[in-house]
């Protein structure tokens, strides 16, 4: 049941007024304002860089507002920390789980909090505990399993009984589907219907703008750490929604194609296998193209990415770079042979998040930036990252900025600079917009074609199908650890994609033949 209190559309459950938050002299948010209703879905939408994760802190207690005030219940607040937050029945969810692996479902639901029996932990009432917040959710779930044995998709679940364990009455969900395919995608919707109906106060965030109309209430649009406007989703459309987004329309989702394929083989690979994770799997790309992995989540995508680029090792099978065989046994020795890879999980294995823009841009090719005596030289390290700052149009206030303060998009930039620095000839992107606005996607799809027009061979893995179908040349069809098909993707459609994706070769026709592409010139 929930309180009186709570459920006045009078008095709404958050209203934040006129906040605002300056770091030196960097304004992050200017005069903002958000409501928030008991069993409301609010979503936040803006580029990265809008404010909406300096809004969402203000929340959770890792900042306090310069200016303005938040109300909870009508009451003014000041939020001092993540304690306090919980307490006021605030919960956040992050895009990155804070969950300990090594720890069971029910340590990591309770940790912190753990029910006490005298000076031991109360292990029947954390297990019951944690199994009554797990069933609410209708998952099925053990409280005894360790998280690193659960998948994404069940780890999200174990987030969100965490945050029902909190008494949470208002939940913040920080893109709780992005790493989620699609049937997961839609379980963790029905979660959010459910806690919605239960009286929960919901600020979503998510750049997949297409999910928020089966759940969304109202949208509130930041630009530039600016409020515009709050619409009801209703009354409103997807394409008004990113015309406030990026204070422009967005006529085209993809950019205009400059780059010219050619019939010479940059990179060959055969026989590539991994016991029980892939294989064998062969594909070439050429010169100039963008040639697509697809396939449905497991598949062996960025598994057989990670072989190439030497992070996993390979049992059997070859690589070769522009007709020489390779001997790949670590990443080193994949970037000596000009191979990069941007991983999907940028911060844990794309960049040193405590280090600055300039180190991360310069850190694959330090005797670039080295003096005689092998020391840095910071002017020309300066000078370097302020070329590729000012070339790929990174928002950040200084060169000296640490990468974790930047938006989604600008850290991804980043990645991408410190490989065109060390100026690899294979780039393998692995979900490079996950997470990231449509603003910026669309100069990070610009800049894979630009790197394709200038010959480099771009590998792209996306389990965006439209992403796939409109910016690669050719699509390799992963299944089961296998390439399924190569189709070219100018002759083909999602449902050619999707059907080699999911459907073994003896239980259904092959796509039309006028689809498949040829592996040689």
């Amino acid at each position: 049941m929930i309180p009186a209190a709570i459920t006045s559309l009078d008095v709404p459950l958050l209203r934040m007024q006129g906040v605002c938050k300056r770091f030196d002299n960097v304004v992050a948010l200017q005069g903002v304002a958000l409501d928030v209703r008991a069993g409301e879905v609010h979503a936040i939408c803006g580029e990265n860089g809008a404010g909406k994760s300096t809004l969402m802190k203000f929340l959770s207690g890792v900042y306090t507002p310069d200016d303005g005030e938040i109300r909870i219940d009508g009451a003014p607040v000041r939020i001092a920390g993540l304690q306090q937050a919980q307490t006021l029945g605030i919960v956040m969810i992050h895009q990155e789980l804070n969950l300990v692996p090594h720890l069971t479902v029910a340590e990591n639901i309770w940790l912190g909090r753990e029910p006490r029996r005298g000076w031991f932990v109360d292990r029947e009432h954390q297990r019951e505990g944690a199994l009554a917040c797990l069933q609410r959710l209708g998952v099925d779930i053990s409280p005894h399993a360790q998280i690193d044995t659960l998948s994404i998709a069940q780890q999200q679940m174990v987030e969100i009984a965490k945050a029902l364990s909190m008494q949470a009455r208002l939940l913040i969900m920080d893109e709780p589907t992005s790493s989620l395919g699609e049937a997961d995608a839609a379980r963790m919707l029905k979660v959010v219907q459910d806690l919605k109906r239960e009286g929960v106060g919901i600020l979503y965030i998510s750049h997949r703008l297409d999910e928020l109309a089966h759940i969304v209430d109202r949208v509130t649009v930041l630009r530039d750490g600016q409020y515009i406007r709050t619409l009801d989703w209703a009354a409103t459309s997807i394409d008004e929604i990113v015309s406030l987004m990026v204070g422009r329309e967005l006529n085209q989702q993809f950019p205009p194609i400059t780059r010219r394929p050619t019939g010479e083989v940059l990179l060959r690979v055969a026989g590539l296998a991994r016991h029980g994770v892939f294989g064998p799997v062969d594909f070439e790309l050429r010169r100039g193209e963008i040639l697509g992995f697809a396939g449905l989540v497991g598949a062996g995508r960025t598994e057989v990415a990670r072989a190439i680029f030497g992070a996993d090792l390979a049992d059997a099978g070859s690589v070769e770079f522009a007709g020489q065989r390779l001997r790949i046994r670590s990443p080193r020795d994949a970037i000596a042979a000009g191979i990069a890879y941007v991983s999907e999980d940028r911060k844990a294995h794309g960049l040193a998040v405590n280090m600055s823009v300039a180190h991360n841009i310069t850190l694959a090719n330090l005797a670039e930036v080295a003096s005689g005596l092998g020391f840095i030289d910071a002017a020309r390290e300066r000078r370097t990252a302020g070329h590729f700052i000012d070339q790929l149009g990174i928002r950040t206030p200084s060169p000296e900025q640490l990468a974790r303060l930047l938006s989604g998009g600008n850290q991804q930039k980043v990645v991408i600079a410190k490989w065109l620095f060390r100026q690899a000839r294979v780039i393998l992107f692995d979900e490079p917009t996950r997470g990231i606005d449509v603003g910026a996607r669309y100069a990070i799809y610009a800049l894979m074609d630009l790197l394709a027009a200038q010959g480099v061979g771009v590998v792209m893995i996306s389990s965006d199908l439209p992403e796939i179908m409109g910016l690669t040349d050719r699509v390799a069809v992963f299944r089961q650890g296998r390439v399924a098909g190569l189709l070219e993707t100018r002759r083909c459609t999602q449902h050619d994609v999707m059907h080699l994706a999911s459907v073994a070769p003896a239980e259904a026709p092959l796509p039309p033949a006028a689809a498949l592409a040829s592996q040689g010139p």
